[in-house]
């Protein structure tokens, strides 16, 4: 019985001794691990601050300019290309070079919206199937490699390139009313109180401090601009005073002068402006509708037209809508989207959406003669400088291609669009 006891008493011991020898282990294994991921996030910061490239490494003019305005500059050696004085490029600087130029760089426009031909991302890495110029194909390996990104042919949603309801009922004359009614009802009123102001710019006027200058244009100019018909005058003006002269496109040889404008009396205006809620999607959106209409050309005027002669109707002073040039103004990306979803109908991005678009505005007749706004300054402009923001994106073909094939090209695009479409409709 006391062997047994004393064997029993051994094994309590034991198994004490041998509980504390796996709790130190487990301790230290633990420790081990910490130090192990604190040693991987210490590499990881690291890596991302290593520079990998510099703006010598390439070889396309655009993308080393792109490159130099987005690097670092430092006296290091470029552990790629050895040069000492290109700017230095970081895993995510590389990165964002190659959205600048892969994918802003090749954005599409279409009559109605756009999107960019190329993406990118990690899934994708060393899967690349993007065709480019002889003298970019080097690059891409290099941005492929050291970014671990791979560059593909972007599939766009058909919203992205004018498939919406309502911007299709707008091009019909015969559905375009309803889609009108819908504007004038869903969008807001916007009073411009006689505090507020707008300029209206003026190329060589015959007499430059004259009033009369500042008003709407005469008959025989007008019908050629976004809202003015023959027997519709529109005087047009924009709190921005840069985008005002930009829309006028001045040259250096003009005389330009720009005028104060303010409100007489409260004006009741239609706010074209505005992101309203919704809760379809951007197919049926008509949000999207009027922010497509006022990013395309001249073929969209006789909508636009339309829409202000039936604003005048329900007693409205005139509009404020986006302006064409929103976008080279605030240097943004046009279309933005987000996985395929427009930004606009991402309610954590909707006022950045909204501070995308930089009003114009309208008033119907002539205001200045019919006494709604009052000249209250003329100023003679002097522009003395004109800089460019640039970014730069690839030429696909490697060689010049004809305008006859890109034609056939297009053709060939359009079509493979309208089988789509039919096939969809009758699922």
């Amino acid at each position: 019985m006391q062997i047994t006891d004393f064997d029993d008493f051994s094994i309590v011991l034991f198994k004490k001794w041998l509980f504390c020898i796996l709790e130190e282990n487990i301790k230290l294994s633990l420790l081990t691990l910490s130090m192990k991921k604190e040693n991987h996030n210490n590499s990881q910061k690291n890596n991302k601050s290593k520079a990998l490239l510099c703006s010598n490494c390439f070889q396309d003019e655009g993308l080393k300019i792109d490159a130099s305005r987005i690097g670092s500059r430092d006296n290091d050696i470029c552990p790629n290309c050895k040069s000492q004085n290109g700017k230095k490029l970081t895993k995510d600087l590389i990165q964002k070079l190659c959205y600048i130029f892969f994918v802003r760089g090749t954005i599409q426009r279409f009559e109605y919206g756009g999107f960019p031909l190329i993406q990118f991302n990690e899934q994708h890495f060393n899967n690349s199937d993007i065709d480019v110029s002889p003298w970019l194909s080097e690059d891409v390996k290099l941005i492929e490699k050291a970014g671990e990104i791979g560059l593909f042919y972007y599939g766009p949603r058909f919203w992205m390139f004018g498939e919406i309801e309502p911007l299709k009922s707008l091009q019909n004359d015969r559905e375009r009313d309803k889609i009108i009614e819908k504007v004038l009802k869903l969008y807001p009123t916007k009073e411009l109180s006689t505090n507020e102001y707008f300029y209206r710019v003026r190329m060589n006027p015959k007499i430059p401090h004259d009033f009369a200058e500042y008003d709407t244009a005469p008959k025989e100019f007008l019908g050629h601009n976004r809202f003015d018909e023959v027997d519709f005058p529109v005087l047009y003006g924009s709190p921005d005073l840069e985008l005002c002269i930009h829309e006028c496109r001045v040259t250096v040889e003009d005389n330009l002068f720009v005028s104060k404008l303010v409100p007489k009396k409260p004006l009741q205006v239609l706010d074209l402006t505005s992101l309203i809620d919704e809760e379809e999607t951007e197919f049926d959106s008509l949000d999207m509708a009027i922010h497509f209409l006022f990013l395309a050309g001249k073929y969209s005027y006789a909508i636009c037209r339309h829409i202000a002669r039936k604003a005048k109707e329900q007693g409205f002073d005139g509009i404020i809508y986006p302006s064409y040039f929103s976008y080279i103004r605030t240097g943004s990306i046009p279309f933005d989207s987000v996985y395929g979803m427009s930004i606009r109908r991402i309610p954590q991005l909707k006022d950045y959406a909204q501070s995308q678009s930089i009003p114009n505005v309208i008033i119907f007749g002539r205001p200045i003669k019919e006494e709604k706004v009052i000249v209250e300054c003329i100023n003679k402009v002097i522009i003395n400088r004109v800089a460019y923001d640039l970014t730069f994106g690839p030429a696909y073909h490697k060689a010049f291609i004809e305008d006859e094939y890109i034609e056939q090209k297009e053709k060939a695009f359009e079509e493979s669009m309208k089988e789509l479409l039919k096939k969809n409709s009758k699922r």
